[in-house]
């Protein structure tokens, strides 16, 4: 009986709230979002490699390192105040916190 309890609570504590499948699409739009601007830029006639250099700067800022750092913040914060916040939900944070910022973004710079 204390087995079963026990299996019962590791599986319960290492449920995610956030889906996959909406982190994963979260993902993919914070990726489409962020590319979008750069094909009208080059059609407007924008130099190609300042294009490429301002993609290759502002897209794994936006795709890789907003949600590895909230996944880093959750794992500092679960050490320092022993809160239990899975890593999936942070990064799952993290990305709709950069579509919201990169939808931010094109609604000031339209």
């Amino acid at each position: 009986m204390n087995s079963e309890s026990t299996s019962k609570e590791a599986t319960l504590s290492a449920r995610s709230l956030v889906p996959k499948g909406i982190t994963i699409g979260l993902a993919i739009f914070a990726l489409i979002l962020s590319l979008a601007g750069y094909g009208f830029r080059l059609i407007a006639g924008h130099d190609v490699s300042e294009v490429m250099l301002h993609a290759a700067v502002l897209v794994p800022a936006f795709v890789i390192g907003i949600p590895l750092l909230f996944w880093l913040g959750s794992k500092l914060f679960n050490k320092i105040n022993g809160a239990n916040i899975e890593g999936w939900n942070a990064i799952s944070l993290g990305y709709l916190t950069s579509c919201i910022s990169l939808l931010w973004l094109m609604g000031t710079y339209s």
